[in-house]
């Protein structure tokens, strides 16, 4: 599969899956490319994908846009570990919904358990990776990374 084919389809699958996923008003904005090292400041998730698509997704918010999305789906705000076990499933779900998503267009990806990061971090390990930024109305901004490999 050609690499503009299989980036267009990852793109769409992921716009679907975060909007069956997170219950908010979402502004998802223009996709671009971003070269190494990604700095995060709070927590982020990180999930392998193996098949037809090849590489690494990162989801990165707040700890406060992470507790929100966890507290309108679990009717609680949660924190701490709490928070990092949230971060993990949050991470799951929406990769789930994007290899499922990719099925249905005849890309079949497996994803590897979630990995959390907490805290100040640079990310290296990448030339370049597509960023993703997803603003959720009243939360503030997810940012989800593609670090594909070729």
């Amino acid at each position: 599969m050609e690499i503009n084919t299989i980036i267009t389809k990852l793109l769409n699958g992921t716009i679907q899956a975060v909007k069956s996923v997170i219950p908010f008003t979402l502004d998802i904005q223009k996709p671009y490319l971003i070269r190494q090292p990604f700095e995060q400041e709070s927590i982020s998730v990180l999930i392998g994908m193996t098949g037809d698509i090849r590489g690494r997704i990162m989801i990165e918010g707040t700890n406060g846009c992470m507790s929100k999305i966890g507290e309108s789906m679990f009717g609680m705000p949660l924190e701490g570990e709490m928070l990092e076990s949230f971060a993990a499933e949050f991470g799951n779900m929406l990769a789930g919904n994007i290899a499922t998503s990719l099925a249905g267009e005849n890309a079949l990806i497996d994803i590897t358990p979630p990995t959390v990061i907490v805290g100040d971090t640079k990310m290296y390990g990448f030339h370049e990776a597509i960023h993703l930024p997803i603003s959720l109305e009243g939360v503030g901004t997810l940012q989800i990374i593609f670090m594909i490999e070729m």
